[in-house]
């Protein structure tokens, strides 16, 4: 499974990237003059948020706790 996971390890990184980049065009065309670091720091906050509540929806999740 390891082996598995590090061959899809750069596309995981790419897709991260470009919803960091979905989300930030997002921001651009909402709110005029954003903070581009605000934005960023909300964004990746939100991104781990949301990992997080996936992570414990997994049927695993509940074997790990």
């Amino acid at each position: 499974e390891d082996i598995e996971l590090e061959h899809h390890r750069a596309q995981m990184l790419h897709d991260m990237r470009a919803l960091v980049e979905k989300y930030r065009a997002i921001f651009d065309w909402d709110v005029p003059g954003v903070n581009q670091a605000e934005a960023d720091r909300l964004i990746i906050q939100a991104l781990r948020d949301a990992l997080s509540e996936v992570a414990s929806d997994l049927p695993s999740a509940a074997s790990e706790s």
